[in-house]
């Protein structure tokens, strides 16, 4: 073994034995008597130490700088946020009355289509109860001449207005499909 070597064994078991604990700077004058030349190892010890603390250092101080840019790029996304909502609620502000110029359309339209469909069920009605009539029935006395005429007549009118009101519902639900693909598309 060198005599460095022992030298610097000896120091660091006489430092890590209990109750002999020296300071460091008297553990580094005890070492440099013993072994003047270890000086420049210690030396570039101390040069390299200072560097590392330099190091990080300058490493504390970027990591708090970029901390406070990530902090200000946060700030700066929750104010484009808010600014985006604001501007995209006030769009949606503009587009707010015609929404509810369809919601008023499809409900008087809707409403409109239930008064239909009741009318027209109410023909059905009538309409069945005359061809009955018509049939004859062998417990009811058979119409006169003129009487069959005129239900006839009736019928043929029933009929007619079943075919208006079928094509008046028909044009409704398709104005309702229509009414409901604009609100569809208002809402995107």
């Amino acid at each position: 073994m060198s005599h460095i070597t022992r030298v610097l064994s000896a120091t660091l078991i006489l430092g890590l034995l209990p109750g002999c604990g020296k300071s460091s700077e008297a553990m580094r004058q005890d070492v440099l008597k013993a072994d003047p030349a270890f000086a420049t190892v210690l030396q570039e010890h101390d040069a390299l130490a200072q560097r590392m603390t330099l190091l990080e250092r300058e490493l504390a101080l970027k990591k708090t700088q970029v901390d406070q840019r990530i902090a200000k790029l946060r700030r700066d996304v929750a104010e484009a946020r808010q600014r985006v909502r604001q501007k995209v609620q006030q769009m949606e502000e503009q587009l707010k009355p015609e929404q509810d110029r369809l919601r008023f359309a499809m409900a008087m339209a809707t409403e409109e289509l239930k008064v239909k469909h009741s009318q027209r069920a109410g023909l059905g009605r009538s309409i069945s109860r005359i061809r009955k009539s018509l049939q004859g029935n062998p417990s009811t006395p058979q119409w006169t001449a003129a009487e069959h005429t005129r239900l006839t007549a009736d019928l043929q009118d029933l009929l007619g207005e079943t075919q208006r009101l079928d094509r008046e519902i028909e044009g409704l639900t398709s104005h309702l499909r229509l009414l409901k693909a604009k609100q569809a598309l208002l809402r995107l």
